[in-house]
């Protein structure tokens, strides 16, 4: 089984490859990841332009430092195959592949970058947006654990999801939650990252971080954007409070005394505390590492 890092993935923006002022704007943004988007947010008339406008940013000198996500259209779509080319030709961290449906959708991407010649740690992500996704995400989130696999992150595709299966989500996405917290599920098993969809209304930032809250309640890793005035809101909601780093210090510190180095429990503040909490409290400290390098 390959072995995970772990990725800082609190705010992850969608960004249309063929919109020049955001492009220009994408550097100075605090989101932890950049999806720029060759497909839905693209009209079909402007696939081209936006390849070649993308391929020129990322070419220079402006090029935004931090994970940086191409979504391509499907490979067997009309656009698919030069999408492809292009995104490796702007040397992104990831390429975000739509409508995953199996296995089989991304090992043929795998055999094209392959001979695209793509780096070997250029990573795959998956879009969770079918029925069909759902019901495969086991088996689609198992390829992970494959050494000849650059599967590292799936990705909820909501407004996709709710139209395929005729959903009307309400306020809380109550009848979204198990489909949710499916791909949530599926990517532990896999060792991946899961992502929450995005929330459509970016004026009202209250429920947004409503939203945000439910995601990380469910174990999302972070949640997609559409718009920046979202990316404050989720780094804070998906980044470890105060609160939850002082405890997590207090963790380590208890377990680091000599009479507790080999001890399974103990007890802290009248709780008990298991190893399994000491393996979670130095997760969060990374985490909260990684959060204090991005802001310096």
């Amino acid at each position: 089984m390959k072995e995970q890092s772990m990725s800082l993935r609190r705010s992850v923006l969608y960004m249309p490859a063929s919109n020049e002022r955001a492009l220009a704007k994408s550097p100075s943004l605090a989101c932890d990841s950049i999806i720029f988007d060759f497909e839905d947010a693209v009209g079909p008339d402007e696939k081209a332009a936006a390849r070649e406008r993308l391929l020129a940013f990322l070419s220079g000198a402006g090029r935004p430092q931090r994970e940086l996500v191409i979504r391509i259209n499907a490979l067997d779509s009309e656009w698919g195959r030069d999408d492809l080319a292009a995104a490796c030709a702007c040397r992104p961290d990831a390429i975000l592949i739509p409508k995953v449906e199996g296995v089989e959708t991304l090992r043929e991407v795998d055999r094209a970058l392959a001979e695209l010649n793509a780096p070997a740690d250029l990573k795959l992500w998956a879009m969770m947006e079918t029925p069909r996704s759902i019901l495969n995400a086991g088996t689609i989130a198992d390829y992970a654990r494959d050494p000849s696999s650059r599967l590292d992150c799936l990705v909820v595709g909501p407004n996709d999801l709710a139209r395929a299966t005729c959903m009307v989500p309400g306020p809380d996405r109550a009848n979204l939650l198990p489909l949710l917290l499916q791909v949530v599920l599926c990517a532990r098993a896999g060792g991946i990252t899961a992502l929450d969809g995005v929330s459509n209304n970016f004026r009202d930032l209250e429920a947004f971080a409503s939203e945000c809250r439910q995601g990380r309640e469910l174990g999302f890793d972070g949640k997609t954007l559409i718009h920046p005035a979202q990316i404050d809101g989720a780094n804070r909601i998906f980044g470890p409070t105060d609160e939850e780093v002082a405890e997590a210090e207090a963790i380590v510190a208890e377990f680091a005394e000599p009479e507790n180095s080999t001890r399974g429990v103990i007890s802290m503040g009248g709780k008990m505390v298991e190893r399994l909490h000491l393996e979670m409290a130095r997760s969060l400290l990374e985490k909260a590492r990684l959060i204090r390098e991005r802001t310096q």
